[in-house]
């Protein structure tokens, strides 16, 4: 075998097993349960409405208590601020 073919099998090799670890990954990231968490985002960072607007990206302040970001469950709490409701209703 000649190296031209050598590093094509072993990019091949490479490849393959490239797909098959990020297949893997995607699938267990599927898994994951997700909560949302209110009082926590930065400014602009927020996944999605508050109670002033109705898009993602809007939050005008850093830990606005009605803007929220998806976490993983059990997270929200451990973080400072966070909340599994929101404070403004």
């Amino acid at each position: 075998m000649n190296k031209l073919n050598a590093a094509l099998l072993t990019s091949a090799i490479t490849g393959a097993l490239a797909l098959g670890l990020t297949a893997t990954s995607v699938q267990a990231a599927e898994k994951i349960k997700m909560e949302k968490c209110f009082g926590v985002s930065k400014a602009g960072k927020n996944d999605c409405q508050t109670a002033t607007s109705a898009c993602a990206g809007t939050a005008k302040k850093d830990g606005q208590k009605d803007a929220w970001i998806y976490i993983p469950n059990g997270t929200c709490e451990k973080i400072v601020g966070g909340q599994l409701a929101s404070a403004k209703k």
